[in-house]
């Protein structure tokens, strides 16, 4: 497999890479290809990116996989992840690949996890040219997943007052009120060790209201005729299972939802074989390699 590093332009940032092509593809010859996002205040580095990576190079796409602004080595300040800037970079980045020698322009998909599994559906709802779509442990409703991971009037409370405290402390100083990232999204101790190094520890409030205002449940139907493609934990300790349930029934066909009992919200991290086995003959009948 041949790796390079690539720089890739968006909203007047550059964003860091990296295009892997698999062996045995003949000069002239295009593939299909994958996005591969990275998670929550991660990077191209993670295993929600190595591991669905691997799979799909090994299957025969070309990959990409990139940092977000303000995210691993991209430009951009540092943190400050919003959801929808996300979805720009993802444009930008399947801009990019379509110039790929090995790629077929009007044959790229999206791939991402948590954070980038929500980024990756609404992706695919409003940019046309993505042609498949691949939401793991992703989310449609923004408000009604912290209301998941916020449970007791308490959490909810205080993660309430968030909001409220970065807009009053925007107001009065022009800047961003700072949080940590478990205060915006609860992570389990036992599961934190997923969190690869380097990720994003402090967010700005605006982060959490981005999310909050995140739908894709309102443009995961605009995907159908392409196939898509939703994998969730049936029992997450991280983004509500009921998060992918609703984004299935809002979606039009063809389109799958999987949910898997012995692993927990990184399953592409965890290299679950039950996981990568739904993938392969998935892809294999709404989206191989070679077309």
């Amino acid at each position: 497999m041949h790796e390079e590093a690539v720089t890739i332009p968006s909203a007047g940032l550059k964003l860091s890479g990296t295009v892997r092509v698999p062996d045995g593809i003949k000069s002239g010859e295009k593939r299909g290809a994958f996005l591969v996002l990275h998670g929550f205040g991660s990077n191209k580095n993670s295993g929600n990116v190595n591991g669905p990576s691997k799979i799909l190079n090994d299957l025969g796409y070309v990959t990409l996989g990139f940092d977000m602004r303000g995210c691993g080595q991209s430009e951009g300040e540092f943190g400050r992840l919003i959801c929808l800037e996300q979805v720009e970079d993802t444009s930008s980045a399947l801009t990019f690949l379509q110039t790929h020698p090995a790629v077929h322009p009007e044959r790229i998909a999206v791939i991402g996890s948590s954070f980038s599994g929500a980024v990756s559906v609404y992706t695919g709802g409003v940019d046309e040219r993505v042609a498949a779509v691949i939401s793991n442990g992703g989310w449609g409703d923004g408000e009604r997943k912290f209301r998941g991971q916020h449970k007791s009037p308490q959490e909810w409370a205080r993660f309430m007052k968030i909001l409220s405290d970065g807009r009053e402390h925007r107001a009065k100083s022009g800047k961003s009120l700072m949080v940590s990232r478990y205060e915006v999204v609860p992570i389990p101790m036992h599961l934190r060790t997923n969190v690869v190094l380097g990720s994003v520890q402090e967010v700005p409030a605006e982060t959490a209201q981005s999310m909050f205002d995140f739908r894709a449940d309102d443009v995961v139907g605009k995907i159908a005729p392409r196939p898509l493609l939703l994998i969730h934990a049936s029992n997450d300790s991280v983004t509500p299972t009921e998060q992918s349930v609703e984004l299935f029934k809002r979606a039009g066909q063809p389109a799958e939802l999987h949910l898997f009992s012995d692993a927990d919200h990184f399953l592409f991290a965890d290299d679950n074989e039950r996981v990568w086995g739904v993938m392969r003959d998935w892809l294999g009948k709404y989206f191989p390699a070679v077309h």
